[in-house]
């Protein structure tokens, strides 16, 4: 009996630990979804995020500008929603790169392609999620716009994974995206922008030109053009739309990039001179300092697509054999207004401390953050971090570019300010001068082929100014 009795209190004390591993577990997982529902997915309370039209810009999970997931999902649909915003905001644990087989290496081959865990999974769930929605529209449950939404925001996640297969992929889903919104609104004008550039990258170009003769289109308020064979044409006008705008300059910017790396120069040309003149009729705030944070992210948004005009001009002025001045004085005011916006953002002095009398702005240390007000921001948050990064990359590609025009100058003191060029360029790419010798590293957000141009060039500037100055 006693033994009989010791057998039992051992199952009874097993299944309480057993029952309450269970509840703590199911009550963890539960409250990490209902976190994610009520504050992750709440709406924009912001009433100048509203103004300038970030959170229509800001990523959507929900047809609805409630916040939160669409109840007409049921248990099942929302946890698959939430599951897939968990995965991208916090990652997928230790996995950090896996294998898949639904997007290949090569299309029509079964080779697994190693993609981002998060990347794979929050597409999963999407899947899951989305398979849900469709049912629950044909029932009438659903928000009309949600299941918009979720294929966009899964096509949005599989182009990042980037192979063949993900691409194809994910033009379709923007395909069922534009064809549920009727090609009407703003927001089919952002669709639009993402087919064009998708079909760019696929190789498949006149697509990619009636796509983004679509977006701008509909981005200036017109019907978007009947025939799949018509082309781009730079508008006459800004609409007023804040989410227009810069719908209608990032599909400015792609076109000008198409037509510079196809080798259509003169095309190139008009399109970026007409698309410079055109932004310059979009009235900017005094300062930067005394805009509200929305309306100054807005602003910097189109200054920094702006610089990237200026280099494409730059650069195709230079394939028809312009004098090089005419480019060095683009890329300048491409350098400037990158360095402009990334002082903006980070809140940074733009003068060096060792030299506040200088004009030339100071490159933001790797590390340094958004300002409080946009990265506390649920709209302006993820856009202002992106702005960051692309500012850095423009300034740091322009003052490269600066280098290697003076380099090719053969003036006496050339090696020396291309030097200080380069220079300038590593500092926007991550790092300053180089220690022991030895190769710096890229900051975050620069890509390795961009970080291995920028240094050959530095290290052979500085090995040639040191050479000089030794026969001195």
């Amino acid at each position: 009996m006693y033994t009989l009795g010791i057998f039992r209190r051992f199952l009874k004390y097993t299944a309480v630990g057993i029952i309450a591993v269970t509840v703590t577990s199911f009550t963890a997982f539960e409250g990490t979804h209902l976190w994610v529902e009520k504050v992750g997915l709440a709406q924009e309370t912001d009433e100048d995020a509203k103004q300038w039209e970030w959170d229509l810009e800001a990523d959507r999970w929900n047809g609805s500008m409630s916040g939160g997931t669409d109840p007409g999902l049921g248990v099942k649909g929302r946890h698959g929603v939430r599951s897939a915003w968990s995965a991208l905001r916090w990652g997928a644990g230790s996995a950090k790169s896996v294998e898949s087989r639904a997007f290949a290496t090569r299309k029509g081959e079964g080779t697994p392609a190693p993609i981002q865990g998060s990347l794979e999974y929050a597409h999963e769930f999407l899947r899951f999620a989305i398979e849900i929605a469709e049912e629950a529209q044909a029932q009438g449950k659903l928000h009309p716009m949600t299941l918009n939404v979720l294929l966009a925001r899964r096509a949005d996640v599989v182009s990042r994974i980037g192979t063949r297969s993900a691409l194809d992929e994910a033009r379709s889903e923007y395909e069922r995206v534009w064809a549920n919104l009727s090609g009407q609104g703003v927001y089919a004008a952002r669709v639009a922008l993402k087919l064009g550039d998708l079909n760019r990258r696929l190789g498949d170009t006149q697509d990619a030109l009636s796509w983004w003769a679509r977006s701008i289109q509909l981005a200036t308020g017109k019907d978007a053009p009947a025939s799949a064979d018509s082309l781009p044409v730079v508008p006459e006008s800004v609409p007023t739309s804040p989410m227009a705008q810069r719908t209608l300059v990032s599909s400015l910017v792609s076109l000008s990039a198409f037509y510079a790396t196809t080798g259509r120069l003169r095309e190139a040309e008009a399109i970026e001179e007409a698309s410079l003149k055109l932004l310059r009729n979009i009235p900017s705030p005094p300062s930067f300092d005394s805009a509200s944070p929305a309306q100054a992210l807005h602003h910097l948004y189109v200054l920094q697509r702006s610089s990237l005009l200026s280099i494409h001009l730059a650069e195709v002025l230079y394939a028809l054999q312009n004098k090089p001045s005419a480019s060095v004085d683009w890329l300048k005011q491409a350098a400037e207004s990158s360095e402009r916006v990334a002082s903006s953002l980070t809140g940074r002095s733009p003068t060096h401390p060792d030299a506040p009398g200088s004009k030339t702005a100071h490159p933001a240390a790797p590390e340094t953050t958004l300002t409080e007000r946009y990265a506390k921001s649920k709209s302006m948050s993820g856009p202002a971090k992106n702005l960051l990064r692309d500012a850095r990359r423009t300034a740091a590609e322009a003052w490269n570019l600066i280098g290697v025009l003076t380099e090719g100058s053969k003036t006496a003191d050339a090696n020396a300010k291309a030097l200080e060029c380069y220079e300038r360029a590593l500092g926007w790419a991550g790092v300053g001068r180089d220690t022991a010798g030895e190769m710096g590293e890229p900051g975050e957000g620069t890509l390795e082929e961009e970080w291995k141009v920028f240094w050959a060039n530095y290290v052979r500037a500085r090995d040639a100014t040191k050479e000089k100055e030794e026969k001195k």
